[in-house]
């Protein structure tokens, strides 16, 4: 039988600025919903705007993360269908890219493959694409294997970069690109998987 609408979980660490455009977003729609907020951290802000929205949350530990009966469990009964990571900082476990092959969102504040791996994340990204003078940045959309930003890419947006843009002028222009586009190639991707 059909579910009648694609669930999401949200996954982020900090303020959650892309999460709530992301919930904005899928307020209303006929097709996908926000079922859950995940956070390793139990004071993100990303919490408080879930609460607002009457959106389920959930905060992980490091170690029960990486374990997996127990929060698979936790998804599943949730009807969670796919996962949107939105700035979350840890490293998603091989049995939960298993368990959601192509089914896990991720957004890099950057045009990868420049600019991604371990520990390249948030201002490290954009210190890194001033450092190399790099012209132009962007972001990638793509799907999440067991590596840090090496999954399929489904879609990049791109900036220009002025010689006199700090890296605070790099992010303020990455981040209006993210909050621009990644809730519509969410949804245009699951609309298309549907």
């Amino acid at each position: 039988m059909h579910k009648e609408k694609q669930h999401i979980a949200i996954f982020a660490s900090g303020g959650g600025s892309n999460a709530r455009k992301i919930i904005e977003y899928f307020k209303n729609s006929e097709t996908i919903a926000v079922r859950l907020v995940v956070s390793n951290k139990k004071d993100a802000g990303v919490l408080d705007i879930a609460q607002l929205h009457g959106i389920e949350t959930l905060v992980v530990h490091r170690t029960d993360f990486a374990g997996d009966d127990q929060f698979l469990l936790e998804l599943s009964t949730r009807n969670i269908d796919y996962i949107v990571l939105a700035g979350f900082l840890l490293l998603v476990p091989a049995y939960l890219v298993s368990a959601f092959p192509q089914r896990i969102f991720n957004i890099h504040p950057a045009l990868l493959p420049k600019h991604g791996g371990k520990g390249m994340y948030g201002h490290f990204v954009h210190e890194a694409v001033k450092a190399a003078g790099d012209t132009e940045s962007g972001m990638t959309i793509h799907w999440v294997d067991e590596h840090y930003d090496e999954g399929t890419i489904l879609f990049q947006a791109r900036c220009t970069l002025a010689p006199e843009d700090t890296p605070e002028d790099i992010a303020r222009k990455v981040l209006e690109l993210e909050h621009r586009y990644y809730a519509e190639v969410i949804e245009k991707t699951i609309t298309e998987m549907a």
